[in-house]
């Protein structure tokens, strides 16, 4: 093929007649020099406008790319692919895909429309954060983030026309138009139909992707793939579990085993640690008992034994501690790892941002009834490395990535699979890339072995075992139950527990495997990695049989962390201002009390509202028992005054109520 070529020659080479590409040479539609009355086409330029020009249509089918041998894409990513190109061939029209975190899901997303999609495709997330990272993933003009860019998906010349994504947040119907992608969460699609769906025809898309798709059968997510009958979906997840018992829609067309992403290098290996009391004295329901190490295996099935666990400051102290020595292991590489706790409540989680700080660690706490300012902050902190530990209530779910998390502390019970995994794999993305044995590639899930957290575990391993009825029990939504507790503490009665953990004598810890596999898929994968190195690869067997004999074991406890004094006080006065505010909301629960109004104020409390009022009135409570300033408090101070809220409580909500009888409010 001439480089340069005459009007007819470019009229034959674009499939087009001669007097159209004149009129579109002369009006600049199409590039082209004029040397003295003849008109010249480069051929390079006129390939960029064919591919510039291309029908949505075809876009993905036509464009040349680079998946099936591309070294720079990972192996779940090519077999994903190769599974869904094979299943949309036979005219199928929805699939699910389980890939671990880690694993590459958004480049997945990405590769996933070439050669399947016939025209627009729609990425549906549920939020914010996964949204943004997604339309980066698939922006070409984003030249450090964009997936084809950085795997070598498609040439720069093959991206001339696109693909161009866009979102929903600004913009109109026209965009989507002129867009090859649409990235949503679904609530910006779903919430207000009037806004966004249906301004799109029926058939506007002709591939959907979810992600995180154990959420799609919410009824927003229903509605809008409804709207859309026709449109090919994929569903992708790494934990196919729902928090309902509705079921996940399509068939299972590929799954990627953590055991492998593990063996990969693709996610960080993870021990499970159990703290193992060799005797344990417990308060229940007025009785003192103690038990040893097997009785509290045994009871920790019960939820009223596995809560007082994980409610008591005794056994939040042993997973602090302990949790503290696995960061400073891993620590050792020069690497700042950080820790990330999940708790109860609010209240718990301040109560456990305070057991850390007290112990030197910068920590803070995030929850989703925070302000956005707020929240934002305290995720700068940890990104930025400022923070050591951050301790969460149902937040930093899905979409939250940050690789140098790496100890997972837990001090709630999970009564089911579900959550427990989306909380573990915040801290399974590796720092080394593709280096399974490097020393940053480690982690550590710490909690207590009352709150039953092992039979969470040996869930997950049937689970990964690829047991087909848990499988199906999984998608078919038997699996997780609404989390029960209670978030803001504003309900509850009491400041303190009456079901109790007294004391605990703790020697030892006791750990496993987070992640195991058949023996042969992993004698063979050792044999490999052998003789890569050109190693003896006959000795693979041996090698795991006896590292598998320590797959279960017991090691040393943590020495108590010290603690200064001065830390200590200062956690103290901020919890007992914590304490005092949540008093207030109870006591304002007691009272079937407005937080705004200004019921209190109207009996002579000096106070813009109720809420105010309720918080002079425990002060003042509080200075009766301890008129000193509180600067000039002792610590033990501190503590006597936040173990006797309960008192003050009761004794205001005794003498309000009388006060307030027969008001209206």
């Amino acid at each position: 093929m001439p480089k340069w070529m005459n009007i007819e020659e470019a009229a034959s080479y674009v499939g087009l007649g001669k007097t159209v590409l004149y009129a579109m040479v002369k009006d600049g539609s199409i590039p082209a020099n004029k040397v003295g009355q003849k008109w010249l086409l480069d051929s390079d330029s006129l390939d960029g406008w064919i591919r510039a020009n291309k029908p949505i249509e075809d876009f993905f089918i036509k464009t040349d790319f680079n998946i099936l041998e591309n070294p720079q894409l990972r192996e779940p990513q090519i077999e994903a692919y190769t599974r869904l190109y094979d299943y949309f061939s036979d005219n199928n029209q929805k699939a699910i895909v389980q890939i671990p975190v880690g694993c590459g899901k958004s480049g997945l997303a990405a590769l996933i429309p070439f050669g399947i999609a016939r025209g627009r495709v729609l990425v549906i997330t549920p939020n914010l954060t996964i949204t943004k990272g997604m339309l980066e993933t698939l922006d070409i003009t984003n030249h450090q983030k964009c997936f084809w860019k950085s795997r070598n998906v498609l040439k720069d010349i093959d991206m001339i026309g696109g693909p161009f994504v866009c979102s929903l947040d600004t913009g109109n119907i026209s965009i989507a138009e002129k867009s090859h992608i649409v990235v949503t969460n679904v609530h910006q699609l779903a919430t207000n139909e009037n806004k966004w769906l249906t301004k799109f025809n029926h058939n506007f898309f002709d591939l959907i992707i979810i992600d995180e798709a154990h959420h799609s059968a919410a009824d927003s997510w229903k509605k809008v793939l409804e709207y859309f009958p026709e449109a090919k979906v994929v569903n992708m997840t790494a934990t196919p579990f729902r928090s309902d018992k509705a079921e996940i829609d399509g068939k299972l067309v590929f799954r990627y085993p953590f055991k492998r992403a593990t063996l990969k290098g693709y996610v960080k290996q993870i021990q499970a640690w159990y703290v193992a009391p060799s005797e344990l004295t417990f308060t229940a329901k007025g009785e003192t008992k103690t038990y040893t190490l097997e009785e509290v295996l045994q009871l920790k099935e019960k939820d009223w034994f596995s809560r007082g666990i994980a409610l008591s400051e005794v056994c939040n102290i042993s997973i602090v501690d302990n949790s503290l020595q696995k960061l400073e292991e891993l620590r050792d590489t020069g690497t700042h790892h950080q820790l990330i706790a999940v708790a109860c409540s609010i209240d718990h989680a301040k109560t456990i941002r305070s057991l850390y700080s007290e112990r030197g660690y910068n920590a803070d706490v995030i929850y989703s009834q925070m302000a956005t300012e707020d929240k934002e902050d305290v995720l700068r902190k940890l990104k930025s490395g400022e923070l050591d530990c951050i301790v969460q209530v149902q937040m930093l779910g899905e979409g939250f990535d940050h690789q140098k998390l790496s100890v997972a502390a837990i001090f709630r019970p999970f009564r089911t699979l579900a959550p427990y995994i989306q909380f573990v794999g915040r801290i399974l993305r590796v720092i080394v890339q593709n280096n399974p044995t490097h020393p940053d590639n480690y982690g550590h899930i710490v909690t207590h072995s009352g709150m039953n957290l092992d039979q969470r575990l040996k869930e997950f391993k049937l689970f990964e075992k690829d047991d087909q009825k848990f499988w199906d029990e999984v998608i078919g939504g038997k699996a997780p139950e609404i989390p029960r507790d209670i978030q803001s503490g504003e309900k509850r009665l009491k400041n303190t527990e009456s079901t109790i953990v007294n004391n605990e004598i703790v020697d030892s810890l006791i750990g496993e495997n987070f992640t195991t596999a058949d023996d042969e898929d992993l004698i063979q994968e050792l044999a490999d990695k052998l003789e890569a190195l050109g190693l003896d690869s006959s000795s693979a067997r041996e090698i795991y049989l006896k590292q598998k004999a320590d797959e279960i074991r017991t090691s040393k406890a943590a020495q108590p962390f010290q603690i200064q004094p001065q830390n200590e006080w200062n956690e103290l006065r901020k919890r007992l201002q914590e304490k005092v505010n949540r008093s207030a909301n109870m006591l304002l629960n007691r009272l079937e009390l407005n937080r705004a109004r200004r019921d209190l104020v109207n009996k002579g409390i000096s106070a813009n509202n109720n809420f105010t009022a309720c918080i002079t009135l425990i002060n003042r409570e509080i200075k009766k028992e301890n008129d000193k300033e509180r600067k000039d408090w002792t610590i033990d101070d501190f503590k006597n005054t936040i173990n006797n809220l309960d008192d003050i409580l009761n004794t205001l909500t005794r003498y309000w109520k009388v006060q307030l009888d027969g008001k209206k409010r």
